[in-house]
């Protein structure tokens, strides 16, 4: 994402603001778990079943072949007994369900009636919000969320963002919508369950947030159970010495010289504004870079445009240059710790 100059701290502060009217203007009807009509039905994704849901099974009229367990990594219902094979059971309904196992029942009970139900759905994969938002999360997700009023929940952006997100979806930790088709072969029709998302392993989605802010569809996508949702970080550069607040600047494309030491406070009153420094980290060495602010506010001198990791050092009046580059760092890098973040359950 592109955004120098003086726009870029004032797109900060309306992105919130604009991530809750995208809430309202986008915010879904919950999918209902069927809708009928002659060729689909859709299910929606909280009703089928994931990992770590406690599931029932009750044959009416007995209690000798009720059932009550959880679904294996593999996806089959675990320990069942009086069935030959095993119910396959992850992403898939409770009807469903149901209809297998009645025919499994049937080889040895009469017209046995069969129910199916998810008994406990607080076990589902935990969702998580890390990178550079206000508030580091982690959501239990219970009804149909998308992802800007996850951000919003979260606090919304950091001025250190990069302009991007990342959404990592685990194999198997989450059900994308299925839709129950007629399709006819051979002159009979048949149902037919087809997942929207072909892809059985993990996926990536990477999303531009000014899409987002644009209110594009696409790059505001549902967000599933077990999501790992990642706010890149931009990259920094350094300002020290004889500046008003030495700091770690987020690194913005075209950033320059004079702007960098702008967001720093500007000149502290010892400063030598005609002596400065760059040190600009190369292959296996670092350059020295020797910039003018008196003459670059003359438009003498190119104001130079800055790279990531760049130190900027203003020297302060009295001193040398300095021949060794300084070392920097921000305090406080401890990366996250997903699971000692808040929990926050969305219902």
């Amino acid at each position: 994402m592109k955004i120098t100059g003086q726009y870029w701290f004032s797109y900060f502060f309306l992105s919130v603001l604009f991530l809750q009217n995208l809430v309202l203007a986008q915010s879904p009807t919950p999918t209902p778990s069927s809708q009928n009509s002659a060729d689909t039905i859709s299910v929606s994704e909280e009703n089928l079943i994931h990992l770590g849901d406690l599931i029932e099974i009750d044959v009416v009229g007995s209690f000798e072949f009720d059932w009550r367990g959880t679904v294996s990594p593999e996806g089959f219902l675990s320990g069942i007994e009086f069935v030959e094979e095993p119910v396959y059971a992850l992403c898939r309904s409770e009807e469903e369900i149901a209809r297998d196992v009645t025919k499994a029942y049937s080889k040895f009970l009469r017209e046995p009636q069969i129910i199916v139900k998810i008994l406990d759905r607080s076990k589902r994969s935990i969702t998580v919000m890390l990178g550079a938002v206000k508030n580091p999360q982690r959501f239990q997700i219970k009804r149909p969320v998308y992802l800007n009023e996850l951000l919003i929940i979260s606090g919304g952006l950091t001025d250190k963002t990069s302009g991007e997100i990342q959404i990592f979806r685990p194999q198997n930790l989450s059900c994308t919508t299925k839709t129950k088709t007629n399709e006819t072969r051979d002159g009979q029709s048949r149902e037919r369950f087809v997942n929207s998302s072909q892809d059985n392993g993990s996926e990536y989605i990477n999303i531009r947030i000014i899409d987002l802010l644009a209110g594009k569809k696409e790059a505001n996508p549902k967000i599933l159970s077990g999501d790992i949702i990642t706010v890149s970080e931009a990259q920094s550069v350094y300002v020290i010495g004889g500046v008003a607040n030495p700091k770690q600047i987020s690194y913005r494309s075209q950033i320059t010289l004079s702007r960098a030491i702008d967001s720093a406070g500007g000149l502290a009153k010892n400063a030598d504004e005609s002596k400065i420094t760059i040190f600009r980290r190369g292959k296996g060495e670092t350059k020295f870079i020797e910039a003018d602010l008196e003459k670059i506010k003359a438009n003498q001198a190119e104001d130079i445009i800055l790279q990531p990791f760049d130190i900027i050092e203003v020297s302060q009046k009295g001193s040398e240059r300095r021949k060794v580059p300084p070392i920097v760092g921000e305090a406080n890098l401890e990366a996250e710790n997903p699971s000692k973040l808040p929990l926050r359950v969305i219902e």
